[in-house]
């Protein structure tokens, strides 16, 4: 899954290493208000991982994934995307798009012009924009519902509306902030079995938040565990469980097992958040 580059190393001909997609070198964020939100983090992105942000409440989980997508800028540390700054994406194999907790649909605006409006925006012809919007509809399972307006979904059906406006502008990089944290279980189970099916089959790079072990297990390649007061990364655990993964492997003993190993972790991240608030340190 993971795409590669070539490296030569002494004496030892070429190494198959993962490109870094985005790399947050020391990255602390402090608000203006004074707010502490995030010490120096260390964390590479690499390219084809599905990779999985989770912490209690203000742990710094959004504005880390705020940082990779320039929205909101470090007070000290570096960031960078394929190498380079934030200025040199939008090129071929260098394009973001972000999916936000809420949908964030226009009302007044058929499904088609929502989803057409990045590249409206980007001034693509009409019937090109008009094509490639019908594809990512598909893509999501909406075909044929471009004339609808967003009332007339569902809340999953509005989700599956803004992750096709994300996907229409043909991403390598998708960022999604806890996009199925508002959805019924039944409905954020077969998001999650969709996601997965696209980001396998575009190739994608994901860096997802959420607050449930279960869907981190589940989506993730890795799983980056954060402890509050200020953010920072408290555990990293690789999710090595094969693909592709359904609802047999949410039953299994192997899905159990690592359910309890990042439970595990995330009750040490929250008594240690806990503990430095008690104390008084931060």
């Amino acid at each position: 899954m993971l795409r590669n580059t070539m490296k030569k190393t002494a004496g030892a001909g070429l190494v198959s290493l993962p490109l870094a997609v985005v790399e947050v070198k020391g990255a602390q964020k402090t608000f203006p208000n004074g707010f502490h939100a995030l010490d120096p983090v260390d964390l590479t992105v690499r390219s084809g991982e599905f990779l999985t942000l989770i912490g209690p409440s203000g742990c710094g989980k959004s504005t880390l994934l705020g940082l990779m997508t320039d929205l909101i800028k470090p007070s000290s540390g570096q960031m960078r995307w394929w190498g380079g700054t934030f200025d040199s994406t939008g090129a071929a194999g260098k394009r973001l798009s972000i999916v936000f907790q809420d949908a964030t649909l226009m009302p007044w605006a058929t499904i088609l012009a929502n989803v057409r409006l990045p590249l409206d925006l980007a001034k693509v012809s009409r019937g090109e924009a008009n094509e490639r919007v019908r594809a990512a509809l598909a893509k999501v399972g909406l075909a044929g519902f471009e004339d609808r307006l967003p009332r007339q979904l569902s809340g999953g059906m509005r989700m599956r509306v803004s992750i096709a406006r994300a996907l229409v502008t043909e991403p390598d990089l998708l960022l999604m902030d806890e996009p199925f944290g508002a959805l019924d279980e039944f409905t954020r189970n077969k998001l999650d079995a969709d996601l997965l099916e696209l980001w396998r089959d575009r190739k994608l790079s994901i860096v997802f938040v959420t607050h449930s072990i279960y869907e981190a297990v589940f989506l993730s390649t890795r799983v980056v565990v954060m402890a509050a007061r200020p953010g920072r990364i408290a555990r990293v655990i690789d999710i090595d469980a094969p693909w592709p993964r359904d609802e047999e492997f949410r039953g299994s003993p192997r899905f159990a097992a690592l359910c309890s190993d990042l439970s595990r972790a995330l009750k040490e991240a929250s008594e240690e958040s806990g503990g430095q608030a008690a104390g008084g340190e931060r």
